[in-house]
């Protein structure tokens, strides 16, 4: 799974059209063996832009239908900072409970894993798995792959934001050699423990150098800022 996803992501590096990041999602979906995953995006403009493996008469319905003004998704999201399970969302309201009624019949997984990026100027978009599994399954799915989703959901939006004429790609940061090691360590899967141990420094010194980096790179969490120092080429695994 490593090997295929650090091609993925050698190869959405290289991606130079919309088409090609519509080819990435695709893999994705098919690679973390889920039924759809959906970028969607909205610019400091207003303006709109997807990539997703949904049926297009259902996009075509959602559109028309207006459906983001009560998808629970959307309105949860945007409301929150770090990925949201589907299930945790309010779907009481009638409704709520007719979209959702609608979209399982358009092949809309009854599972999903949301999450929310906040980019430049008031960017905001959404990357999301979906899939038909049982709650049992997804529980367990969901906490073995939520770390590489993340880290995928903002290279994806990188390359969005670089392929949307380069107005709203973000400025690197410039962090220290010490805090470039700690993240390129963590983001080879080292521990806390044991990057500590290979930097030979104490796990305190180590949050300092963690906590600095988040500061410089605007990160929500740790793995945000891995994955925001390895978009911007900071770090190198």
């Amino acid at each position: 799974m490593k090997d295929k996803l650090e091609a993925l992501i050698t190869g959405l590096e290289a991606a130079k059209t919309h088409s090609d990041l519509q080819g990435i999602i695709v893999k994705l979906r098919d690679l973390y063996d889920v039924d759809h995953v959906i970028y969607h995006s909205v610019n400091r403009a207003g303006e709109q832009y997807a990539a997703l493996t949904y049926d297009p008469s259902w996009v075509e319905r959602y559109i028309e239908q207006d459906y983001a003004r009560i998808d629970p998704v959307v309105q949860g999201c945007y409301q929150r900072f770090h990925p949201v399970d589907w299930k945790r969302l309010d779907w009481s309201s009638p409704r709520a409970r007719n979209f959702m009624g609608e979209a399982a019949d358009a092949g809309v997984g009854n599972q999903g894993l949301s999450v929310p990026i906040r980019g430049p100027n008031g960017q905001f978009a959404l990357f999301t798995a979906c899939s038909r599994a049982t709650d049992s399954v997804w529980e367990s799915y969901s906490r073995s792959n939520v770390g590489d989703l993340i880290l995928v959901a903002h290279f994806i939006n990188q390359k969005a934001l670089e392929l949307d004429n380069g107005t709203d790609v973000q400025k690197s940061a410039s962090l220290s050699p010490r805090e470039v090691d700690t993240l390129r360590l963590l983001a080879m899967g080292y521990s806390r423990a044991q990057a500590a141990d290979c930097l030979c420094i104490s796990e305190h010194t180590l949050r300092v150098y963690i906590e600095s980096a988040r500061f410089k790179l605007a990160a929500q969490n740790t793995t945000h800022a891995v994955a925001k120092a390895i978009a911007h080429g900071l770090i190198v695994i």
